[in-house]
């Protein structure tokens, strides 16, 4: 969302991690708090903003403000991706492998189990969860993993692989487990209206277009100037768009669906016990298994923050644009960041613990296994 952290040195790392947040990212969770309640006072004071949002459309059904807000909100998230590092897969098979098992069989597979176990009752907040499953993270990550001392070149890796996944997987996903498997586990989906070209639709618009153009900022900024001047100048301009994005597409659904939230304000609560059900498993069980596959503290803090965070900024875009902007699929998925931000801020805490407690001091991430 907002830039990267810069370059962590030890004595850094020392510091309280909170004040090594941007101010943006710090009070991220108090943005989209402020955001809800201009929403739903926005709501109130125009009953007819939906019939004035929805006066132009544009392809999948989605009103043109809306479109607007969730390709800014995907833009600078995929032009802080570096590409270029695709090249170095390679290099720790261990890593690649564990990662791709935890982000694209395990995660989904543990927020299907969640939401179908702890919302049996509320089936569109049940299949937001599960597009958020689906989701895997791809810019945030950068964050949580260099305020934890994780191996930056291996994020940047597994942030790349993550973003050319989705543009092919999610779609299938999505059918595998809001369709396919429920049916085999007797698991009833009735009045869920599901569309796998529909979804692959709203991926490739809402990804697959920031994407390209991430890509090619990227690209292009790189070769007229230098990778330096990107990182320092360009992106830390960019990147505060996508939390603006976000904000104004909380005010918009806010907006449209605030009575339903303000009458039924525990269905908040719900939506949030799942998602900390899965933060937790996937980072520990991910910082488990880096640790047992004798993996460095560097690449096992990337390996945990990578398989436990989500992108919700594409959950969010394919909620609206496959069910709308006013479903409770689209609910679930703002959720998301508000839940996100305070839990993976003190699981870094828990990881640098983790480094002292476990691993040896001395090793470095270069001469690590």
């Amino acid at each position: 969302m907002s830039d990267a952290v810069a370059e962590l040195s030890e004595g850094a790392l020392a510091a309280p991690v909170i004040k090594r947040l941007s101010f943006l990212d710090r009070f991220l969770p108090v943005w989209i708090v402020l955001a809800m309640a201009i929403g739903i006072g926005l709501g109130r004071a125009i009953p007819s903003l939906n019939t004035h949002l929805n006066a132009v459309q544009v392809t999948s059904g989605t009103s043109l403000p809306i479109f607007i807000g969730l390709l800014v909100m995907m833009y600078p998230v995929l032009a802080k991706v570096r590409y270029d590092r695709l090249g170095t897969v390679t290099r720790d098979r261990r890593l690649l492998v564990a990662s791709l098992v935890l982000n694209w069989l395990i995660g989904p597979a543990v927020m299907f189990t969640l939401a179908w176990l702890l919302l049996p009752d509320l089936p569109t907040y049940r299949t937001g969860l599960i597009i958020v499953g689906l989701a895997r993270c791809i810019a945030m990550v950068l964050i949580w993993n260099d305020l934890s001392g994780g191996h930056r070149e291996a994020a940047a890796v597994l942030v790349a692989l993550n973003s050319l996944f989705q543009i092919v997987a999610f779609s299938l996903l999505g059918y595998f487990y809001l369709e396919l498997l429920p049916k085999w586990l007797g698991l009833s989906t009735q009045g869920l209206h599901l569309s796998v070209w529909k979804i692959a639709e709203t991926v490739a618009i809402f990804l697959g277009i920031p994407l390209l153009a991430g890509y090619l900022t990227r690209t292009i900024g790189e070769r007229l100037r230098s990778r330096e001047w990107y990182e320092t100048k360009l992106l830390p301009r960019l990147g505060p768009f996508a939390l603006y994005g976000l904000l104004y597409t909380i005010v918009i659904l806010f907006a449209l669906q605030g009575h339903t939230i303000t009458s039924r304000p525990g269905d908040v609560a719900r939506i949030a016990l799942p998602l900390l059900c899965y933060f937790a498993i996937m980072w520990f069980g991910s910082f488990a298994l880096g640790r047992s596959l004798g993996l460095a503290y560097d690449r096992t803090a990337t390996l945990a923050f990578t398989a436990a965070g989500n992108n919700f900024e594409l959950a969010i875009a394919v909620c609206i644009g496959v069910f709308g902007v006013t479903s409770g699929e689209a609910l679930a998925g703002v959720v998301g960041p508000l839940i996100e931000v305070p839990v993976l801020v003190a699981l870094v805490y828990v990881s640098l613990w983790a480094k002292r407690r476990f691993f040896d001091p001395l090793a470095t991430a270069e001469g690590a296994p």
